[in-house]
């Protein structure tokens, strides 16, 4: 069952230690693996109409400590899968250009 919608509010850290707050909009269980499709958010609307709308793919996976954390897909044959369909069950909610 989707998660869609949550509304849960996640910060993240970028490459450059900067935080960065997103929205959480879905999760996808498949092969064993968990995934979670975030968008970010603004304090700004204007900023939000000027965004790209990008959706960000993310993995849960686990650290050294057993702690669930969300990781990027590097494989690229794995996120285009994942990215696939997290689209089909976005698609009725969202305008997705491809």
């Amino acid at each position: 069952m989707s998660d869609a919608f949550d509304g849960t509010l996640v910060t993240l850290l970028d490459e450059d230690g900067n935080e960065r707050e997103f929205e959480h909009v879905d999760t996808l269980e498949t092969d064993g693996e968990t995934y979670v499709a975030l968008i970010p958010t603004f304090d700004d609307p204007q900023s939000f109409v000027e965004s790209d709308g990008e959706l960000v793919i993310l993995k849960v996976v686990e650290d050294e400590n057993g702690e669930e954390i969300l990781s990027t897909i590097d494989d690229e044959e794995e996120f285009d899968r994942v990215a696939g369909q997290f689209q089909s069950r976005l698609e009725d909610d969202f305008e997705i250009l491809s």
